[in-house]
């Protein structure tokens, strides 16, 4: 389950859920009623409910995580469906990423959760029996496998570029380490095509993505922006219009980038802007 649920969350195309007893899971949620969702959980046998790293969550726990969202300020609860299928039957299996929109002071801000839903069906009666959901996060996670990094470009000379129109855009350069293959990456792609993000990013940088294929490649630029890789990708050097290098990702700031919160690229854009440094 933990497989299907990386995958799904990670690469597939979402669709909207038709499955109506989803619909009324979701309106218990969305109302903070908390014995509505209790009766929505099959009690015999009890449901089994893990979180992404295979660590029992108790019934207690499911129930107060759903229900507590009202009271942080749940507005809406959007929800794409990654994957649906019957695998046995009266089983009805839903993967899906949810999207939380919470309004905290003046704005609303918007929290993600990727979830598998197991439904069983007994007469007339839905109830869940299997549930697994990664942790919230605040950036969204990608939904369309994407080649960001062009493994058959000349990273030299993709450098040489964006140096040169940085040059005559009065920008600077985000060099991004990474490959296709990390899954941070792409959190880290989709959140600068964010409209909370693209038009800081577009306003004062140019961004080259340079391919280290399996740790195995391009491994001289890496150096020459003292770039460790080993610490993880995606790894960030920031570079001056004239190609100086102005900072090299040391400590993994980035290599979690699904644990990263909006403002924290745009506090990190925002610093290394032309004319903050």
């Amino acid at each position: 389950m933990a497989a299907l649920l990386c995958a799904a969350a990670g690469w597939a195309r979402p669709t909207t859920p038709n499955f109506q007893p989803f619909e009324q899971w979701r309106a218990a949620v969305l109302s903070g009623n908390s014995a509505a969702l209790t009766k929505m959980y099959s009690s015999a046998p009890a449901p089994q409910l893990v979180g992404m790293d295979k660590k029992p969550i108790a019934m207690t726990e499911e129930i107060a995580f759903w229900s507590g969202l009202k009271a942080r300020g749940l507005t809406n609860l959007g929800a794409d469906l990654l994957q649906e299928s019957e695998p046995q039957p009266n089983l009805h299996l839903l993967v899906l990423q949810l999207t939380l929109t919470l309004k905290e002071g003046a704005a609303p801000k918007k929290e993600y959760v990727a979830l598998v839903q197991g439904w069983r069906q007994e007469g007339n009666q839905w109830s869940i029996v299997v549930v697994q959901r990664t942790p919230v996060t605040k950036l969204k996670q990608p939904l369309d496998r994407k080649e960001i990094y062009n493994a058959s470009m000349d990273a030299h000379e993709e450098v040489a570029e964006a140096v040169k129109k940085a040059g005559a855009e009065h920008k600077r350069v985000l060099v991004v380490f990474g490959g296709n293959w990390c899954f941070d990456c792409h959190v880290l792609d989709e959140a600068f095509h964010s409209a909370d993000i693209a038009p800081t990013l577009n306003r004062s940088f140019v961004v080259i993505h340079v391919d280290i294929g399996q740790m195995d490649k391009n491994l001289d630029i890496a150096k020459k922006y003292d770039i460790p890789l080993e610490r993880g990708v995606p790894a960030i050097a920031v570079l001056d219009s004239d190609g100086k290098l102005l900072f090299s990702q040391k400590r993994g700031e980035f290599e979690a980038a699904r644990s990263m919160a909006p403002e924290d690229i745009l506090a990190f854009l925002h610093k290394w802007a032309p004319g903050k440094t």
